[in-house]
């Protein structure tokens, strides 16, 4: 059973491997993957060895919270002791999904914290009654809002902490380079006035480091409480003579250490939320009530009591609460923050509207087709989220250095005290500060967060364009790809095509349309839908069809009143030994033009042929002009025939053209070039592309596709357009080489400055790094990284050469 929780608390990449060191010590626990940028966590359990509550516990246990999605508050009659509220808790323990549980004996309730996934409603009255006691109903089912008060609360603290520090800290800096105010004078005085203040600004600094260190966790935290606490124990010390005199006496940087570290969590922290607020702004449109309408009265109701096939009203504002079909009215819809599509949509009835999307300005009548978590906004939601826990494998160089980082900056920071006072002869005091400069400066956090803040951004940005990547592997597979492999239809065309011209042999025209229809309306290809349309548009009829059989990528057979028909391409006609030949000039001129052709007989005689055209869409060609300026190969691959296909491919500038193709055929074509060394993107959409969007380097499936497709796809195009296969190209690139400039930023701070804070340029120029400018660098490190990732929600597709 895989969980899906927010785990609130962590600061670094260290916060997110300490947790997934301990809960993989538990029995039960099979796998953790955490993203300690945004939160979120997905860890794959055996719940008969292990409760989701257990795993909640453990990571409280850190120091950590789980953040819940629900409170149920379930009324229990019969509780009158500990013992009582005991056996309560274990019976409610064995619920799935489920982060808290607290008994309130007076109040005779349990509530129950749950996360996402939680399915176990039915089973709790159950579940009490078993333990012994009355089940009396669940007086509340609630979301969680985000508490506003309280996140404005502890931004207050934040900055009244930052301020503090700085207030008190600077005139004691600045007094140090009077003479006459020798803070060292007044250093009792200094310990008097400056102990509320030093408290309140480094509490909750030193209360992580001890939490961490009493849990054997090495964490950032860890070394910031040793540097504070050196810094601060030796203050004390000096001031009062014992082993170490006045000299000793650094209030003013303890005041500054903690300032600047307050500071770097501050920044950290709006930069984070900013990273990855795509999500929340996704959320936030879906709407938390509908307008149901029954026996023609409205009648407002939870979003949660919408079942498909109920009728909504939407007005004019409204975001749409579900996916369904307009059965009345007509307007216009804003559907921009789901496609990137600025323009609204006209919506009138049949046409079908999204959750999310916002009504502009008539009343629409839908009736409700998917609801929750089948929506596409929520699908959209669980991609994006998906894609921004994933790390392109560059990051798995990064982590493992972040592994042994600070058990590493913990030997140094000792060797410079040893090297310096007991080789060097250096005084204790400036042996002491390089230490603590040491412990101070370093910096895991920016390594930590290079490629998560990157994705998130990135990732979050595609969203808003329309374009939704998947997975963290296809960044950087997409930036070695040098080829891009089209299919035909409905990718390069409109996958919308209509009979433009019809070929007759014999006289009764609509019975051969009825025949053709019959058969045709058994097959699912988008050529099939252009011939029945044709057909009900004639006035057609349709007939039982029997011992019918499609040949993938071919064509159809069937029986109808003891009549044998086939339809299909031209080269499947043949292969059934059809004479084509009075239709020849007819099927030639139109292959010459790049229509598809299909054939149609009855008992091995020709009876009809079909010319039918898919126009293109209206960016193709400036999509492939836009590739090949950017050095890539283009070749398209279609089951159509191969005059068609050539004729496309000359149309809009693709390099080569290979058909007629059948769907294991694209596959395997793909994988010839990838042996020849060349790395592929392909795009497509409809069932018969989905293994070749699996096979290729990165797979890019257009958003109109099937199911199976957009499983398959790395990349997945709402809007359809071919110029966001440029876009997500680009993009995908800009986000690799943010990532790698953020990785070398990360590493160039800590190589540089590591050495600095321990005072390797001393010797030659006198410079050292004092522990408050250490505490300074440190704060702007995290914040830089973060700065440049966020610097992608400004990308703009660069559509010229």
């Amino acid at each position: 059973m895989n969980m899906e929780i927010i785990i609130d608390g962590m600061n670094c990449v260290n916060c997110s491997q300490n947790i997934k060191k301990r809960l993989l010590r538990e029995p039960g626990v099979v796998g953790v993957a955490i993203d300690h940028v945004s939160g979120n966590a997905v860890i794959d359990i055996d719940n008969k060895k292990i409760t989701s509550l257990k795993v909640c516990d453990c990571i409280r246990e850190l120091g950590f919270s789980v953040r819940e999605k629900d409170i149920l508050t379930v009324s229990i009659k019969g509780m009158h002791c500990a013992s009582c509220a005991s056996r309560i808790h274990d019976a409610l323990s064995e619920l799935n999904n489920v982060s808290e549980i607290s008994i309130d004996i007076v109040g005779e309730k349990a509530l129950i914290h749950t996360i996402k996934g939680f399915n176990g409603m039915d089973t709790i009255p159950d579940l009490v009654k078993d333990a012994g006691f009355e089940f009396n109903g669940i007086k509340e089912h609630y979301d969680i809002p985000i508490d506003l008060q309280k996140e404005l609360r502890g931004k207050m603290i934040a900055i009244a902490r930052i301020v503090a520090a700085f207030v008190f800290s600077i005139p004691l800096m600045i007094m140090m380079y009077i003479p006459q105010l020798s803070i060292h004078k007044f250093a009792l005085y200094q310990l008097i006035v400056l102990s509320p203040v030093i408290t309140f600004v480094i509490f909750p600094i030193i209360r992580n480091g001890i939490r961490d260190i009493v849990n054997k966790s090495l964490t950032m935290d860890v070394m910031y409480c040793l540097g504070i606490g050196t810094a601060l124990v030796s203050s004390i010390l000096g001031t009062f003579n014992i082993l170490l005199d006045h000299s000793f006496v650094m209030f003013d940087t303890v005041l500054m250490l903690g300032g600047f570290l307050m500071l770097g969590r501050y920044l950290e922290s709006r930069a984070k939320a900013k990273a990855s607020d795509t999500i929340s702004k996704l959320i936030r449109l879906q709407p938390k009530t509908a307008i149901k309408v029954l026996d023609d009265t409205e009648h407002e109701v939870d979003i949660v009591e919408v079942v498909p096939g109920d009728v909504l009203r939407i007005r004019p504002g409204d975001s749409i609460p579900v996916d369904g079909m307009v059965v009345g009215g007509h307007s216009s819809v804003d559907e921009s923050l789901l496609s990137g599509e600025a323009i609204p949509v006209e919506k009138t009835e049949g046409l079908t509207v999204s959750s999310g999307t916002i009504n502009k300005n008539g009343v629409l009548t839908i009736i409700a087709q998917k609801v929750g978590n089948d929506t596409v906004l929520a699908q959209i939601v669980k991609i994006v989220e998906t894609a921004q826990r994933m790390k392109p494998p560059i990051q798995k160089i990064a982590d493992r250095v972040v592994q042994w980082f600070i058990p590493v900056i913990l030997g140094i920071a000792l060797l410079t005290f040893t090297v310096w006072h007991f080789i060097f002869d250096a005084s204790v005091f400036f042996s002491l500060t390089s230490m603590i400069a040491v412990l101070v400066i370093a910096c895991p956090c920016a390594l930590g967060l290079a490629s998560p803040t990157a994705v998130s951004v990135g990732i979050g940005r595609g969203a808003e364009l329309g374009i939704l990547i998947k997975n963290g592997e296809s960044l950087e597979a997409m930036k070695k790809c040098d080829t891009v492999v089209f299919d035909k239809t409905g990718t390069l065309t409109k996958g919308v095509p209509l009979v433009v011209d019809l070929y007759i042999q014999g006289e009764d025209t609509n019975r051969i349309l009825s025949l053709m229809m019959s058969l045709e309306k058994q097959s699912n290809h988008p050529l099939a839908d252009a011939i029945i349309k044709y057909a009900e548009h004639q006035g057609a009829q349709c007939v039982p069809v029997y011992d019918f059989v499609s040949v993938e990528g071919c064509g159809v057979v069937g029986r109808i009143d003891n009549m044998d028909l086939v339809a299909g391409s031209v080269e499947f006609t043949k292969t059934n030994k059809i004479d084509t030949s009075s239709a020849d000039p007819f099927i030639a001129e139109h292959i010459k033009t790049g229509r598809s052709i299909i054939v149609f007989s009855v008992n091995g005689v020709l009876s009809s042929v079909a010319a039918i055209e898919d126009a293109l869409r209206e960016n193709s060609k400036q999509a492939v002009a836009m590739l090949k300026t950017m050095g890539f190969y283009t070749m398209v691959l279609s089951g159509d025939n191969y005059q068609s296909a050539k004729s496309i491919a000359e149309r809009v500038g693709i390099d080569t053209a290979i058909a007629p193709v059948l769907p294991s055929g694209k596959l395997q074509k793909i994988q010839e070039l990838q042996k020849n060394g060349n790395k592929v993107i392909f795009t497509g959409d409809g069932i018969n592309d989905a293994a070749a969007l699996s096979g290729a380097d990165v797979g890019i499936a257009f958003g109109n596709g099937s199911d199976i497709a957009l499983e398959s796809g790395d990349i997945i195009l709402v809007k359809n357009d071919p110029l966001d296969i440029v876009t997500s190209i680009q993009l995908g690139r800009m986000i690799y080489n943010r990532i790698k400039q953020n990785i070398f930023w990360a590493f160039a701070y800590n190589i540089s400055l590591i050495p600095l804070a321990a005072g390797a340029l001393y010797p030659l120029w006198g410079f050292s790094f004092k522990p408050e400018y250490a505490a300074f660098a440190m704060s702007l490190s995290s914040v830089t990284v973060i700065s440049l990732s966020l610097m992608l929600k400004k990308f703009r597709v660069k559509l010229s050469p």
